[in-house]
Order: C-alpha cells, then sequence, then structure tokens
C-alpha cells in the first residue's frame, strides 16, 4: 500500500511540474504580473534592473505564499501559488536571456519588501 501512495505522489508531483512549465510558457508580463504583484512601473519594457526587482519581488511574494501553505493560514491560495511560480520561472528565463547580473547596489540574497 505504500508503494501505491509513493506512486501517487510521484505523478501528482508530475503533473503539478507540468502544469507549472506550460503555464510559464503561455506567461504574459502585462497580463499577469499586475494581478500578482502591485508595480509601479510600466512593465512592457523593463530595464535589467526593473526585472531583477520583479523577479525579487516574485520571490518574495513566493516566501510568503510557502509561510502560508506551511502554517494552514486560511488566506493561502493554491491557485496564487501555482500562477506565482510560472511567473516567477518565466521572469528567471527572461532574466537569463539579458545576461543581467544583479545591481551591484543590490543585497546578496532576496529582498524584503
Amino acid at each position: 500500500m505504500r508503494k501505491d501512495t509513493d506512486g501517487r505522489r510521484t505523478a501528482a508531483r508530475a503533473s503539478l511540474n507540468r502544469l507549472i512549465a506550460q503555464g510559464s510558457e503561455l506567461y504574459r508580463r502585462e497580463l499577469h504580473l499586475p494581478r500578482l504583484l502591485p508595480i509601479g512601473h510600466d512593465t512592457a519594457n523593463p530595464t535589467g534592473e526593473q526585472l531583477y526587482v520583479i523577479v525579487q519581488r516574485l520571490n518574495h511574494a513566493l516566501r510568503r505564499e510557502r509561510q502560508k501553505a506551511r502554517s494552514g493560514h486560511w488566506t493561502y491560495d493554491l491557485n496564487r501559488h501555482i500562477a506565482l511560480l510560472q511567473a516567477y520561472r518565466a521572469e528567471l528565463r527572461a532574466l537569463g536571456k539579458m545576461r543581467i547580473r544583479p545591481p551591484s547596489s543590490a543585497p546578496a540574497g532576496p529582498r524584503r519588501l
């Protein structure tokens, strides 16, 4: 019976990973990002530094969402968590394509807002 549970867990994890990968491919910054984060600047063509800040803010939002999930908080939303992961992966990919390095004034780890 334990083996069956592990198989289901593995299948569920694989399915979720496919969902996140497909969603990150379909991600459109102008449409999806304002629904996830309060962004004060134009998101159509961000500069390298703005893109880095977007990635940091998404990372922070993901950490908050994970904390809510682990604590069983009533405001946890699985759909938001998935959307944040999709956006984060898409923005990381965009950052990698731009070959942007973190700004010299940026902290070493994720920024707290």
